[in-house]
């Protein structure tokens, strides 16, 4: 199989979606190193940022941002997920019910909600899924229920 046809077969159509299908990500090892340098750049605060410093926090010890647990949630669901035209957010709802700490393996388990074809552009519809983020105990780090753009085969 040639490149261009083996990237096609591996695209997911509106058409290959069924309700209730389940899709499995890789996995995201989580260090101190990463934690600190997502932090230092996009959430400087010192439960991100000092082991010491955290302890006397909400969290009690080092904790990733929500937002850094987020972007590796992007990461995995975009190997996991090969939407034809990409992961294309309508809108999300995003919890964090755990931190994410030092050590922590991630990965994403993504549920297909609801399929919603557009009743005005006859070449896509709405997806929802529902994508939790465990981590290596199988405890909820994160969910997210996203809208998601999908389009149908030409």
């Amino acid at each position: 199989m040639n490149g261009s046809s083996r990237v096609e077969a591996e695209r997911v159509y509106l058409e290959d979606l069924t309700v209730g299908s389940v899709f499995t990500s890789s996995e995201h090892t989580l260090d101190v190193e990463q934690i600190y340098e997502f932090a230092q750049r996009f959430d400087p605060q010192p439960f991100h940022l000092n082991e010491e410093a955290a302890q006397e926090t909400f969290f009690a010890g080092l904790a990733a941002s929500g937002w850094h647990t987020a972007a590796i949630t992007m990461k995995l669901l975009v190997e996991s997920l090969p939407l034809a035209g990409g992961v294309i957010g309508a809108g999300s709802e995003i919890t964090w019910p755990r931190p994410t700490r030092p050590g922590d393996t991630l990965h994403v388990v993504t549920t297909i909600m609801e399929i919603a074809p557009s009743r005005s552009r006859p070449d896509r519809g709405i997806v929802t899924v529902q994508s939790d983020t465990l981590n290596q105990h199988g405890d909820l780090c994160q969910r997210s229920v996203a809208r998601l753009l999908a389009f149908r085969r030409s």
